[in-house]
């Protein structure tokens, strides 16, 4: 009997110190500086509003005393000076060092294939113009881009690769991120956010889901308000506090789920999101959450994510479900039925655009892997077919490349798998000085040496 009790006192200990040792990384918010908000209108976003493809949000900051002058003025073609005013509403957030007042107008039943110019007023201080385009409605053929994780330290280089990848495919029409976004819910951090969208989010409507970093840690995680009022479409379409949000686009239905939150949370998201599915009549439906349903950072990582909504992907006929949060690539697509030799849909991608790297483990239901780099999606959808490309960012190479193609007759899509040809980025550099690295780099070791076809594929 002593000798039990020995022994649990010692694993109790044990767990104690484990968990004294984690307590700063799992529950200590770092501080946030002192900040002034800008006097001037700063940190502009364009959006969309409601569910409907025909609506926008414009948000921005301005001073730290809510003026009730505060509008945004929209003209059609280059017809500024026949502007109308439409007025925005206005809050005041205070968060752990400061204070900002945040606004936003709602621009409602656009006209279709117009462009727009706007700009921002707040107590008699004005923004420049800033412009944007509307498309014909109900069109079944549009593409965006999509990135995992930016999460960039001050000084980051992603409002670099980001105006790279537009360049490179100028016919996107709206960028869609997997959460993350920001480092931590600190001013100085949105700054640097707002740096990297900078001409990006004024002209083409972003979109994000919540990820851990931007929610402040502690023994019950805390999402501020401020995430709310800086990407407003989630004020009227949240679900308690789940931020959650569908977007009808095309031919196709966007849903946004709100991941890290605690079971209660997912299940009540659950029954949201079954009723969209139910309810949709989209030929694409797309979902975007931060935490992969299927991890590649260990076996049992994020289970209750997927116990929560992988059944409802493949009982509604979901196609692609894009994620982040496990800082590389891999994409997996779903075995066929017994009468398929092909793959088939959903198709699940784990993406990032981070400095920050993890070590991951290698699953054998994934189709392809990437590390050590910064990767971001194209998704075209033309009519029957959607066309997936992942780009190395350093580079601005074609990475990954498959088509999901939905046939007359058929039961299931199609996946046609491109980026089987193109070898897979296996580059890891090992700190010697550390075990858990060079267990990584054995791992990388064996995978290679059980799949050399997909290292040594040819372009």
């Amino acid at each position: 009997m002593k000798t039990k009790k020995l022994i649990s006192l010692i694993l109790v200990v044990a767990l104690g110190a484990w968990v004294a040792s984690r307590w700063n990384v799992w529950f200590k918010m770092p501080d946030e500086p002192a900040y002034v908000a800008s006097a001037m209108p700063d940190r502009i976003l364009l959006t969309f509003g409601d569910s409907r493809e025909d609506s926008r949000n414009v948000s921005w900051t301005c001073d730290s005393v809510l003026h009730d002058d505060a509008y945004l003025e929209l003209a059609e073609n280059d017809s500024t000076n026949e502007a109308k005013r439409i007025d925005a509403e206005g809050e005041v957030f205070e968060s752990r060092n400061g204070k900002a007042c945040f606004y936003h107008a709602k621009l409602r039943q656009l006209k279709a294939d117009k462009r727009y110019y706007y700009r921002v007023n707040t107590n008699g201080f004005m923004s420049k113009w800033f412009g944007f385009r509307t498309y014909p409605l109900h069109r079944d053929s549009f593409s965006f881009i999509y990135v995992g994780d930016i999460q960039d330290s001050i000084g980051g280089k992603a409002n670099d690769f980001l105006k790279m990848a537009f360049r490179s495919h100028p016919e996107t029409e709206m960028l869609v991120c997997g959460g993350d976004l920001i480092e931590r819910p600190s001013d100085h951090y949105y700054a640097e956010t707002f740096r990297d969208l900078d001409s990006i989010c004024t002209a083409v409507p972003f979109l994000t889901v919540t990820g851990n970093h931007d929610y402040l840690k502690g023994v019950i995680k805390k999402l501020e308000r401020r995430f709310s009022l800086t990407f407003s479409y989630f004020l009227d379409s949240m679900v308690g506090e789940n931020q959650v949000y569908s977007l009808n686009y095309g031919n196709a239905e966007f849903f946004f789920l709100d991941s890290d939150r605690e079971p209660n949370y997912l299940y009540a998201q659950r029954k949201w999101l079954k009723e969209q599915l139910e309810k949709s009549t989209a030929q694409w439906k797309i979902l975007v959450l931060h935490h992969p349903l299927y991890s590649i950072s260990g076996k049992y990582n994020n289970l209750v994510q997927r116990w929560m909504f992988d059944g409802l992907v493949r009982d509604y006929g979901v196609d692609l479900v894009l994620q982040g949060h496990e800082h590389e690539y891999a994409r997996m697509t779903t075995e066929g039925d017994a009468k398929m030799m092909n793959r088939t849909t959903p198709v699940y991608v784990v993406s990032h655009c981070s400095p920050k790297n993890y070590k991951i483990v290698f699953d054998e239901r994934f189709d392809k892997y990437g590390l050590s780099s910064r990767y971001y999606q194209t998704v075209k959808i033309q009519g029957d077919t959607l066309q997936m490309g992942t780009y190395e960012v350093y580079s601005n190479t074609l990475y990954d490349s498959l088509q999901i193609v939905k046939q007359k007759g058929e039961a299931k899509p199609l996946v046609l798998d491109y980026g089987k040809q193109i070898p897979e980025n296996m580059s890891y550099e090992v700190d010697e000085g550390s075990k858990k690295s060079r267990q990584f780099a054995e791992r990388i070791k064996e995978y290679c040496e059980k799949h050399p076809e997909r290292i040594h594929r040819k372009k």
